[in-house]
């Protein structure tokens, strides 16, 4: 799409600045923080046993933590290398041995008392696994029986009855469109990937605002850039490499924003300890917090362009820039009036801003002659998560900041995985290199050799659901094949979630590790098979980045683990098993024969093809998409949208409620205290000024419950927005409702509203009348 290539890494400065000094005491003496010297030296001692297989592998192979795209210790952005606790907490996933057999075949209750922390720590998956149902142990059994039992049971039900997922899990490109080819070839159009609790909104929301799926610009361009705005993200925690983009963004004049209900303390200073005097005094990284109510995004940048159009009726030119707004741009009118008609004082209230705060936001952007905005969950997971982005790009778009150097849209992807899932098909309504729609679907079963189902597929959350439907019902889900992912840690109702885990009569767990979800019966059976990590796939494989970089990653010689396969060459053993006259259509005989296939079937992939070394990389679109302003749509122009505002509907007295993150990567937590604040993974962050309203003192026990569910906390008092409580992920899932997804993007409404008591009162009034009259307050604030 774009014409200027990424122009290559830059040098940190070599000179200090003590203007950006946390403190002067070194090393954040007496202050809350991570230890990485301490952590890393955890990691070596975890990773004893293979150090020298470790060690080859943070130096040869691409990242598997986050998709900043750090190949062997080295990225595009930034000269030096680089390393993070994130990373370094996932290296033993690779580098551990076998579950030894006496753990492996215990007594499932056995196992069962065990957390995902202490499963994941039994070691790796040695060979494939079958437990039926009531039966106390998992048996070995040999790859052929293994996917010969599944082929069989695909065989004997509709298509319609199957569902296929995805996670994460370093996974790599070529596994997924291995997958969502087998799928297909299958004749299933249930395929989902992680991206569905984490960015699907981003790709909708900028497919229809600009008529992209990705990042449009480079983390290089967050170095120079006039401002620079988390919305929703706390980088300096979930994607550590960030600061010091952050860092050297601060070292060229950057402002740094964050929007965030909660004043994330990783986004006020960090220390980074790869530059020495962040290392040694911290990095003060964010200039100014605007601390929104949960869901109050909308209504804060209605507010924003409300004073933009303010300002320009008394001096033109003074906020929209006018010229690329003409030139490129769909909808400024609608907007204008759609804007202009907005009531300050409901802005006020649902933004929990006033209006000043957000003329103070406005100024700064509308003096700013180049912007990047980035955001992650805390804009996504909402039930108007796509409606959140759109109004983001309408900022964007009002102010030109798109299409060139240190300005654009970025998603912040939290996995190096997840950004290739979707572009390789691996998902209902996409296909390699485009929608499961119009021309693109003739185009791929020209390339694929085989005709596509014509149905439309489901997303996980509705698959799951599926497990509930009547047994005759054509789209009840009875096999369940999902590579990694655990969905009692990442789904609301986790109680639901294992009800429907456990209706499915087959369920396929491809994975490294055992989790808490492998252990659930099924109506008949439950199989696991071992998988690769993408350091042991033959051939290496690639993965997509935030900024669009494909990295190669090579095998790395080392320990393997039994009969673990590659998975991309699982799910092509078993479309040949299922489709047994046409068994070679949905299979491959290399990494590099699925490379050269992406390339046909995927343009904007061309080049994948000619990886093949440690080391090699290209950018996917060029350094920017939508460069010069000419968008990937119709008319090549992007598209203002009227969004409306979100009804957010919490009675007196009671709170908004969302989840964030701690010392953990997506649900693998590592650690029971947030390194950035002390707080344990039961705590609520809630205001003092609400703990004084209810009486509540620092450590009390509290209860927080709703319709869906009742959480047993302690109180954590934060500076977060007043009326607003932030719990850890996942353990607040048991207060969100099921069923509820974004209406164009399929995300489950991670955020709710809920009820505070002190413990002993809730539990001296704990009757039914008084709980029932407490939820029937609830009724309304939920939606269904």
């Amino acid at each position: 799409m774009g014409k200027t290539l990424h122009s290559g890494r830059i040098k940190l400065p070599s000179k200090p600045d003590p203007k950006l000094w946390v403190g002067k005491a070194p090393f954040g003496l007496g202050k809350l923080k991570p230890h990485h010297i301490r952590d890393t030296m955890k990691v070596v001692w975890d990773n004893r046993d293979n150090l020298p297989y470790a060690y080859r592998i943070l130096t040869q192979g691409v990242c598997d933590g986050c998709a900043l795209g750090v190949s062997g210790l080295y990225d595009q952005t930034l000269t030096g290398p680089h390393i993070c606790t994130t990373r370094l907490n996932v290296l033993r996933l690779n580098t551990m041995p076998a579950i030894k057999p006496e753990l492996l075949h215990a007594d499932i209750d056995e196992l069962r008392k065990l957390d995902s922390t202490a499963l994941r720590k039994l070691g790796r998956l040695p060979y494939p696994l079958l437990r039926r149902k009531n039966e106390r142990t998992f048996r070995r059994i040999t790859w052929e029986e293994a996917l010969e039992r599944i082929a069989a049971k695909i065989r004997g039900i509709d298509p319609k009855q199957l569902a296929f997922y995805l996670t994460a899990r370093g996974i790599t490109n070529e596994v997924y469109y291995a997958a969502a080819k087998a799928a297909r070839f299958i004749g299933t159009n249930n395929i989902d990937n992680a991206s569905r609790i984490c960015h699907s909104p981003s790709k909708t929301a900028l497919k229809r605002s600009v008529g992209i799926g990705a990042s449009s610009c480079n983390y290089k361009d967050w170095i120079g850039t006039d401002v620079l705005v988390f919305w929703g993200s706390v980088a300096a925690n979930n994607q550590p490499v960030s600061t010091k983009y952050m860092y050297a963004a601060k070292r060229n004049g950057t402002k740094i924003i964050v929007i965030n209900p909660y004043r994330e303390p990783a986004m006020e200073g960090y220390w980074i300890p790869s530059i020495a005097e962040s290392a040694l005094f911290g990095t003060k990284l964010a200039d100014d917090f605007y601390q929104v109510n949960i869901g109050g995004d909308i209504a804060f940048m209605h507010g924003v362009m409300k004073h933009w159009f303010e300002m320009e009726e008394e001096q033109p030119g003074s906020a929209i820039d006018h010229e690329f707004v003409r030139e490129h741009v769909n909808g400024f009118e609608e907007l204008r009036a759609h804007v202009k008609n907005q009531d300050w004082a409901l802005l006020t209230k649902s933004s929990g801003l006033t209006k000043e705060r957000m003329r103070e936001f406005a100024v700064l952007l509308a003096k700013a002659r180049s912007g990047v905005f980035v955001w992650s969950m805390g804009l996504t997971q909402h039930r108007f998560g796509t409606d959140n982005i759109s109004q983001v790009a309408n900022l964007a778009l009002l102010r030109g900041f798109l299409g060139r150097e240190h300005c654009g849209l970025m998603p912040i992807r939290g996995h190096s995985g997840v950004q290739g899932s979707g572009e390789m098909g691996a998902d209902p309504f996409s296909l390699p290199g485009g929608e499961f729609k119009g021309a693109d679907i003739p185009r791929v079963e020209r390339e694929w050799g085989f005709e596509l189902p014509r149905w439309q597929g489901d997303i996980v959350g509705v698959s799951l659901e599926n497990t509930q439907l009547p047994d005759d019902h054509e789209r009840k889900l009875k096999v369940f094949y999902t590579s990694g992912g655990n969905f009692l840690e990442t789904m609301p109702d986790p109680e639901f979630v294992r009800t429907c885990l456990e209706s499915v009569d087959l369920r396929v767990h491809q994975d490294i590790v055992l989790n808490t979800s492998t252990l659930v019966d099924a109506q008949e059976e439950v199989i696991v098979l071992p998988a690769m990590t993408r350091y042991e796939q033959p051939g290496g494989g690639t993965s997509t980045s935030t900024e669009r970089m494909v990295y190669f990653s090579p095998e790395i010689a080392g320990p393997r683990v039994e009969e673990a396969r590659a998975e991309w060459q699982i799910y092509g053993e078993l479309a040949a098993k299922v489709k047994q006259d046409r068994p070679n259509l949905a299979a491959f005989d290399s990494a590099a024969a699925i490379r050269v296939e992406i390339a046909r079937a995927a343009p904007a992939y061309n080049g994948i093809q000619k990886l093949q070394g440690k080391g090699d990389v290209f950018q996917s679109g060029g350094a920017w998409l939508c460069e010069d302003g000419i968008c990937p749509t119709a008319d090549g122009k992007g598209n203002l949208i009227a969004i409306e505002l979100p009804e957010l509907r919490k009675p007196e007295g009671n709170f908004y409620a969302t989840t964030r993150r701690g010392k953990q990567f997506n649900s693998m937590v590592y650690s029971d205290t947030d390194s950035f604040n002390g707080a344990d993974r039961y705590d609520v962050l809630m205001h003092a000024d609400d703990c004084a309203a209810l009486g509540i003192a620092e450590g009390s026990a509290v209860v927080i419950y709703n319709r869906i569910g009742m959480m047993h906390a302690r109180a954590k008092k934060a500076d977060i927005a007043p009326g607003n409580i932030e719990l850890f992920w996942p353990e607040g899932n048991v207060l969100f409702p099921k069923g509820v997804y974004e209406p164009q993007a399929g995300i489950p409404e991670y955020n709710t509203s809920v009820v505070i008591e002190k413990a002993e009162t809730f539990h001296a009034l704990k009757d039914t009348r008084y709980v029932e009259k407490r939820i029937d307050e609830l009724e309304m604030d939920i939606p269904t």
